[in-house]
Parts: structure tokens; sequence; C-alpha cells
């Protein structure tokens, strides 16, 4: 290891066991569903700057979500893969020489090239503490398992009274597309200890949101558990995000009662058949959209990414316009947490508008009862109720590649009769329904999303 690695734990134990803020505090096993009653809304640097995202580029992320979207709910900061590597490249991983930053303990820490902030063993708490300041909340991303090289050292773990990160792994279901980690065995002594010990640290540097990668497929429920019970035990509200796809629909009873939100597919990029993709794997997941537990959708690839990406080039989004309100108008009404992957400074104005609608943004906080009427012949209609106003919400999409083709829904369908005052949410044009069937003619790859209420 490194002497200025050494030098930087050293300073680093000392400075946490100064400004450590995790409260002495056990959270009951419930009470974690309290903290994402809404979907959660953010950013994520995964689709514009892929492993290598710098501090000043998250921080000019969090100027702009301040000043252009909190407003509107926006409000996590998410510092994905690898910030603990100093020299990761665009478009992949460094798998051959990476160079970690890690603690006597064997827990990862900033790459203090790329976040010059976390000098002196400090972490992410400065940056956390830019960010909180800003009224948003701060997220990081992190491997599944123990770190490689915690284990080739045989790092002890701490609070496991001597028990060592050679004594708590195994080889058996490591990830197949980075190698940085081992599994923890569930059931060995120290392995509970091990995620104790990463949380408390996360728990310290002020963390509001953690998205732990491949945990879904396989389904590694040991490992989810001992996760589970340390952000219960950190003393800190932290939000979980399983990732990534597919998620088991066997696993939904235990995923529902131990995550906040889980992804249903793997990355979506812009390309249509990503888009139709989930959708089609979503069908079997609206029974379990609830408050504090979601299904997630993964992030939105619009505006500009690949900056220094893992797929393509530096762009703006390549799909279309009507391909776009179709993605936005699903995430949204599916009530899927959101989290746009472009690099927001970079944003145009439509880009924009498809983020602070005011009435899509209630439809995605206050909606119930979601359920899709049908998927067929390229048509899907998906519906939900608005209980604090009476209203009903209705999305038609014509996923098909060469038709335009008319998509209806009856009013009975929606338990509506009668006169209905129409409202286009992403227009705000409103008519008035006297007819049985509510319906629209839709070009390919193309969208409507409404808001409808009964007239007296």
């Amino acid at each position: 290891m490194k002497p200025q690695h050494l030098l930087t734990m050293a300073i680093g134990a000392i400075f946490l066991s100064v400004t450590s803020n995790a409260q002495n505090k056990t959270f009951a096993k419930e009470e974690f569903k309290q903290w994402a009653q809404t979907p959660p809304m953010g950013w994520n640097s995964w689709d514009c700057y892929g492993p290598t995202v710098e501090e000043h580029e998250v921080k000019a992320n969090a100027d702009y979500m301040a000043k252009e979207l909190k407003k509107y709910g926006w409000e996590y900061i998410v510092v994905d893969i690898r910030w603990f590597v100093e020299n990761d490249k665009a478009g992949g991983y460094n798998q051959t020489d990476p160079r970690y930053v890690i603690d006597q303990y064997g827990r990862y820490l900033p790459a203090v090239n790329r976040f010059p902030s976390a000098k002196d063993g400090q972490g992410f708490k400065p940056l956390a503490d830019y960010i909180h300041k800003k009224g948003l909340k701060f997220g990081i991303h992190i491997m599944r398992g123990i770190p490689k090289k915690a284990v080739e050292d045989k790092m002890p773990i701490k609070g496991a009274n001597g028990i060592t990160a050679d004594q708590v792994y195994t080889t058996a279901l490591q990830c197949e597309w980075l190698k940085d980690n081992y599994t923890v065995l569930a059931d060995k002594p120290g392995a509970q200890e091990y995620y104790n010990s990463i949380f408390e640290l996360y728990a310290q540097w002020g963390v509001d949101f953690i998205k732990i990668d491949d945990l879904s497929r396989p389904y590694h429920e040991g490992e989810i558990n001992l996760i589970r019970n340390a952000i219960d035990k950190c003393g800190r509200k932290i939000v979980l995000s399983t990732s990534p796809g597919e998620t088991p629909i066997s696993a939904a009873p235990h995923v529902t009662t131990h995550a906040n939100m889980w992804r249903m597919v793997d990355d979506v990029w812009d390309t249509w058949p990503h888009i139709t993709h989930l959708m089609e794997v979503a069908q079997k997941w609206y029974p379990y959209i609830a408050p504090g537990t979601w299904p997630d959708c993964d992030m939105i690839p619009l505006g500009r990414i690949s900056v220094r990406g893992e797929r393509g080039n530096d762009r703006m989004t390549r799909l279309t316009k009507d391909e776009q309100y179709t993605l936005i108008t699903f995430f949204n009404i599916f009530k899927s947490p959101l989290f746009f992957g472009g690099d927001l400074p970079s944003n145009d104005a439509f880009t924009l508008s498809l983020l602070r609608n005011k009435e899509v943004v209630k439809m995605h906080n206050e909606s119930t009862a979601v359920k899709q009427l049908f998927q067929k012949d390229g048509k899907i209609a998906v519906t939900s109720k608005n209980a604090k106003d009476g209203s009903v919400y209705l999305a038609l999409f014509n996923i098909s590649d060469t038709n335009s083709e008319k998509v209806a829904v009856n009013l009975s369908d929606l338990n509506l009769s009668g006169k209905v005052e129409l409202t286009n949410l992403w227009t705000g044009e409103k008519s008035n329904l006297s007819s049985s069937e509510i319906a629209a003619d839709l070009k390919p790859h193309s969208c409507v999303l409404y808001q409808l209420k009964a007239k007296k």
C-alpha cells in the first residue's frame, strides 16, 4: 500500500472519531419505509461520467439542481461507481492495475485526485456538507461484497474482535463484470460487522442514499439482510437502492421488506428497444408499487449523456422527442424513482421541460392504485388515481414501430361516467369529453398523458 494512503487512513481515523454525526439509534425494521414515502428523485453520475466523475462535476450538477429543480421535488445527488479508484478510465473499468484508496479496516475511501475535499481522511463529508447546505441529499454507489484488497492483505474488520477480511469471504458468485470485491459469507462471524463498519463510515460522512450493485441477479438475500441490518444500526436514514435488474419476481416479498427501490431491468440506455423491454418486464411489478418501496425503471438517459460514459460518444440522447415523452411519461405514471442520468448543466430547454412539469410531478408524488389496463398489439394503457382531488390519470402509448394507431379506453374501465374534463398534462390543453370512450391517434413511439375529472 502506498505511504500516502497509509497517512490518509491514520488521519481519517482521527478525523472521523471527532466528527462523527451518526446518532446512537437503532431503527425498527419497518421504519425505513418512512424515508421514501414518495419515489426518490435525483441525479446520478453514471450515464454521463461512468466511473470517472470528479468533484467539480458533482458540485456543478448539485448547483443546477438547487437552482432549477429542487422546488419540483428533485433532491438526491448520487456519485456512482468506483469513486475510490484513482486511475479509472472512460468507456470501461481499469481492472489490470486499479489504484484503490482503502483504509486499515478494508473500507474504500474517495480518491483525492478526483475528490480533493476528501483530503486528510475526511472522506465524502465535505462534499456531503456542500450538498446538504443547498437543501439537497447526498448518495453514493458501492459494489456488493468485501474488497479483494482487504482479503489479500488480511485487513481487520472493525468491531469484529480480531476477525480479518479473509475469514468472511468466498470467491463463489463473484461479480462477473467487475472484480473489485468478493462475496461476503453472510453466516460467518464478522460478516455483519463488516457491513456495520462501512455504514458507520457512510453515516459519519452524511450519506442519505446508497445504490448497491450486483445484488439482484442472482438475488443475494443473505447480503441484503446484512445491509438492511447495518442501515438500521447506523443511526442515519439512508435510502437503499438495489441494482441492477432483473430482480426476480420470486424475490418480491423479500425485496419489498428490505429495500426502498429495486431495479427491474439492466441498464436502460437511449435506444427504443430498451424502453419497450422495460415496459414488458414492468407488467409483473405493478402490484408492488407502494409507499416506501418502489420498483425502479433505472436512470433517465436523457439530455447530454456519455460525456465520459460507458456506451458511445459524448452526445445528446439519441431518442426522438416522441420517444423521450414516452420514456418520461412511463417512468412518472409507473411511479418509478426518477434519477436523471444526463449532465444537468448541459440541459436544453426541452429536456428541462420534461423534468419540471408541475402537474406531472404532482401525479408522480400523489397518485395511487397504479395499474396497467392492457398491453397488446403495440398499444399500452396505464392508469392511476389521485385520492386528494378525485381525479384519474391515464397514459396511452403506441409502441409499434411503423403504424399510427388509435389507442382507446372506455370510461367505465376508469370507473367514470357522464361528462368528464380532460387535461393533457404535457400541453395543458383542456377539453370536455361527453362520449363513453377516451381515444388518441398516436404516431409510432408516441404517447399522451391525461388527467380526467368528472364534471357535475
